[in-house]
């Protein structure tokens, strides 16, 4: 980005969606780890639904890796930038964020993020007040209407969580700027790393 060298990371929709596995998680913890010996500003494309669930996904440790993977990224020394392309759901695309006056978080018009996505589960978590409605498909879409505007990006907007709102074809000059800042908050020397569940 205008010069300056940055490790990315993004997951890929057309791979379960974008989930992240337990080989995900391994494979970014080695980049990570690669990004902070290097003293790579690290940027992350974020179009992430969560981890993948699943009896494959308990019996090859997605979680505990997961868990390993978001201590590598806490203990990162490297400046971080996030922009959400699409999704970021879950406590996998949590990885969108990181405290510090160096690390940047941008969204698309499209970022759509949460706890969960409401596609899916709010017919369940809302079963017994659409039971009592006299309308429930009306009553659902209200439900619906109320809760996509809690996930808007342009409701983080308002409270400061992100920087701001992009739009795509601006995304390089903002990373661009990014990257210069980043470049000259990096602090050279060895780096340590701490314990990983």
């Amino acid at each position: 980005m205008n010069g300056v060298a940055i490790a990315v990371f993004a997951e890929d929709p057309m791979i379960y969606g974008g989930a992240w596995t337990a080989d995900a998680c391994r494979k970014l913890v080695r980049h990570v780890d690669l990004a902070s010996t290097f003293h790579l500003p690290l940027l992350h494309l974020v179009d992430c639904p969560g981890f993948l669930i699943g009896k494959q996904s308990e019996e090859s440790g997605t979680i505990r890796l997961g868990s390993t993977a978001f201590a590598a990224l806490g203990q990162a020394t490297s400046p971080f930038c996030s922009v959400v392309i699409r999704k970021a759901f879950g406590v996998a695309g949590a990885a969108n964020t990181k405290p510090g006056s160096h690390h940047h978080r941008f969204s698309w018009p499209s970022g759509d993020w949460g706890s969960l996505p409401i596609e899916g589960g709010i017919e369940v978590a809302y079963k017994a007040e659409l039971a009592e409605s006299s309308n429930p498909d009306q009553h659902l879409a209200e439900i619906k209407a109320r809760l996509n505007q809690l996930r808007s990006p342009f409701r983080s907007a308002e409270f400061f969580e992100i920087e701001d709102i992009i739009e795509p074809a601006d995304t390089r000059r903002h990373l661009c700027h990014w990257a210069e800042l980043a470049y000259r908050a990096l602090q050279p020397g060895s780096s340590r790393f701490g314990y990983r569940p």
